[in-house]
């Protein structure tokens, strides 16, 4: 045990010498070591013999340190074992602080990870991996089990209208492999520049940049994209959230469907429809996918990430049949293909019923705390406005005229309260000060109490 204790010497003595007086240089050294954390809890101390001969001081000396540690607590003797080092909190003037925690998690695009169904996805996971074949146990088809892709095939054909056969499904780590994969696809073909939602997500542009590419700001109003604003770049990709525009939340109106299809087919443009959280419609029937439409001209995205977890790193892309092959190229190059093992998990978890089942079980979840995060608005705020309602995981609200959404987020974060800015959102137009609050991770009664320290805020 004595050989973990080598470096000691140079612990203790790293900032000076023990000075005239070793005994109380030595306890200084040694009781600052364990405040600061340095010399840990449940940790042991070198014998007395062991520790005045790496410091070259008297035992006699190291014995008096160790009784008068013992005495304030910081050391305890355990008989027959050894001095160890006692639990003593690290003083917090003498520890860098850690920042606190967000006691309330309202910001957007995360759903609730308790309502993560563990049990059953360990289910999925151990039978999905026991029907696996040997050979399908080496390197994957990069485009994802072909088993994965037709339970995903029927499941977004019955529930979201999509129009493919399974060989046209590409199984992703998530929405942005698959954007990655289509701005390969596109940058390849001599493409510069993708039309982007604002407000929108604004780690596109990011994205976009690693790729090559520019990102083209397109302005969103109620009626969703402004596709007479798209006509006019020289653009021909664009993504969208046509069925809950991120953040505002609005539904893409049905004549702006029409045009931005039609600007589509007369160019020879590609929509890239990011449908992120169409599952979780609460007032009114889902919209259908925009690729149900026009197939040839519409790469559609999914995800897991918003209905089940992000850690799963799961997600689908089915793009337009002329792009399939250069896109199976791109991922074949990039990663080799996903996890056969979870997406053998998938499989069984759509086959068996299990995604319906979390799907109506959270719908229920979200839309009661949807509802509880209104009801204290109109009670404790009812001059913040809220828009974008009728389904997905967050709404936003406009606040009166006059505030500035970030200093407001900024004061909220003191109460512990993290929620988004609406005007972080905007890259080229101005949007009146509004703030994007999700509401999946928390309980009614915490999302009741945030919304009251809100209004004291």
């Amino acid at each position: 045990m004595a050989e973990s204790w080598t470096t000691l010497r140079e612990l203790l003595l790293a900032r000076g010498q023990l000075g005239a007086q070793p005994g109380r240089g030595l306890e200084s050294a040694l009781r600052t070591a364990i405040r600061t954390g340095r010399l840990r809890t449940g940790e042991r101390m070198p014998s007395s013999r062991d520790l005045a001969a790496q410091l070259g001081i008297a035992r006699g000396t190291v014995t008096g340190v160790y009784r008068q540690l013992l005495a304030e607590g910081y050391l305890e003797a355990r008989h027959g074992s050894g001095t160890w080092i006692a639990d003593v909190a690290p003083q917090p003037e003498t520890r860098p602080a850690r920042p606190a925690p967000d006691r309330y998690r309202l910001g957007p695009g995360m759903p609730s990870l308790g309502a993560f169904p563990r049990a059953a996805w360990l289910t999925a996971l151990r039978q999905g991996t026991s029907e696996l074949t040997d050979r399908e146990l080496g390197y994957p088809d990069p485009a994802g089990l072909m088993s994965t892709r037709t339970e995903l095939a029927g499941y977004l054909g019955r529930v979201r209208g999509v129009v493919t056969e399974p060989a046209g499904v590409v199984i992703t780590h998530g929405t942005f492999e698959a954007l990655n994969l289509l701005c390969a696809v596109l940058h390849s073909a001599g493409q510069l520049e993708i039309a982007v939602e604002d407000p929108g997500n604004q780690e596109q542009y990011e994205l976009l940049a690693a790729r090559g590419l520019r990102g083209r700001p397109i302005p969103v109003d109620a009626e969703g994209l402004c596709v007479e604003a798209l006509a006019r770049t020289d653009c021909r990709a664009v993504i969208v959230t046509s069925a809950h525009q991120y953040p505002l939340g609005v539904s893409m109106s049905p004549g702006r469907r029409r045009a931005l299809l039609t600007w589509a087919r007369s160019t020879g443009g590609l929509v890239i429809e990011d449908d992120y959280d169409a599952e979780y419609r609460y007032d009114r029937a889902p919209v259908g996918a925009l690729q149900a439409i026009y197939p040839d001209c519409v790469a559609y995205v999914g995800t897991l990430s918003k209905t089940m977890a992000p850690a799963l790193r799961l997600g689908w892309l089915v793009p337009p049949a002329a792009l399939l092959e250069d896109v199976v190229r791109h991922k074949r190059l990039h990663d080799r293909g996903g996890s056969a093992l979870d997406q053998a998990a998938l499989t069984y978890f759509l086959r068996s019923g299990g995604y319906d089942r979390h799907l109506r079980r959270t719908r229920l979840l979200y839309r009661e705390r949807r509802d509880a995060l209104l009801t204290a608005l109109a009670e404790y705020l009812p001059d913040w406005t809220p828009i974008g309602i009728a389904g997905g995981l967050h709404l936003v609200v406009e606040l009166p005229s006059g505030l500035d959404d970030r200093q407001v987020v900024e004061r909220l974060a003191t109460q512990h309260i993290h929620v988004a800015a609406l005007s972080s959102y905007a890259r080229s137009i101005e949007l009146p000060p509004g703030l994007v609050i999700g509401y999946a991770g928390l309980t009614p009664s915490r999302i009741r109490t945030a919304v009251k320290l809100m209004a004291r805020s």
